[in-house]
């Protein structure tokens, strides 16, 4: 019986499923971000965050445990020296899968696991959003009830609509993952291309949509865009009953 045994044994023996994580975990390390499917990433994140631990400490004896573990000389030196420089002053979760949806052939769910301290664009994005929050933010401690009084009242009306006009301009944009055949990484595809709403997906042409998937990849290119626009239209106009019955008819953006 497998009382309290939660591990994943992935179809393959002992010996297969240690070296396969033991390959993935080194082309990790080496390249900071692979795709694989979502299985994989979540018993590669089991098997790799002790070994990043690990790594925080140089030690001889660090050393020899993960070479054990990993048994690649230029994968223990990347992994003590580089990643081990950037991961110093995080205390765990060291690794972020991202899930792409499911693969055509065997319909397999597939992600990308990351190091999530070399993403560079997040990262910059984390440090632009809290600035722009520092900048905007306004204490009172300082002010007495003399200078509230003398606040014109004039100025407080000017201002509120300000603030409503900027959280209007924030909620621009639909959720397209909506779309069938449409997951997280193509949206951003297409976030990326300028297509934000139901409306600009409904009215795009068929070659900008090839051309924003072309040049994420091949990989991009099997997917079938030809009913994109029509579930977008419905989306757009609020006809939510007539689109699910004909995401009821499709399959992965596919008529059946």
């Amino acid at each position: 019986m497998r009382h309290g045994k939660k591990d994943n044994h992935l179809s393959r023996t002992h010996s297969h499923r240690e070296a396969m994580l033991q390959n993935l975990a080194t082309s990790l390390i080496m390249h900071k971000r692979i795709e694989t499917t979502v299985a994989k990433a979540k018993e590669l994140r089991k098997f790799v965050e002790p070994i990043l631990t690990r790594a925080k400490d140089d030690s001889y004896q660090n050393r020899r445990v993960v070479f054990q573990s990993l048994n690649n000389k230029e994968t223990i030196k990347e992994l003590f020296g580089a990643v081990a420089d950037k991961i110093a002053s995080r205390p765990g979760g060291y690794t972020r899968i991202i899930k792409l949806g499911n693969r055509q052939g065997d319909n397999a769910d597939t992600c990308l696991i990351e190091l999530v301290d070399f993403n560079e664009l997040l990262i910059a994005a984390a440090t632009e959003k809290a600035t722009a929050t520092t900048k905007t933010r306004r204490s009172r401690r300082g002010s007495g009830p003399r200078q509230a009084s003398e606040t014109p009242a004039a100025t407080v009306q000017e201002t509120a609509p300000v603030a409503e006009e900027t959280s209007t301009v924030e909620k621009t944009g639909d959720d397209l993952t909506k779309i069938e055949g449409i997951g997280p990484k193509i949206a951003e595809l297409l976030n990326n291309a300028g297509i934000t709403t139901f409306a600009e997906l409904a009215d795009a042409q068929d070659e900008t949509i090839q051309q924003a998937l072309a040049e994420a990849g091949p990989r991009f290119n099997l997917h079938d865009a030809t009913t994109w626009n029509e579930q977008a239209s419905l989306a757009r106009d609020g006809k939510l009953d007539e689109l699910k019955e004909l995401q009821d008819r499709l399959k992965g953006g596919k008529e059946e």
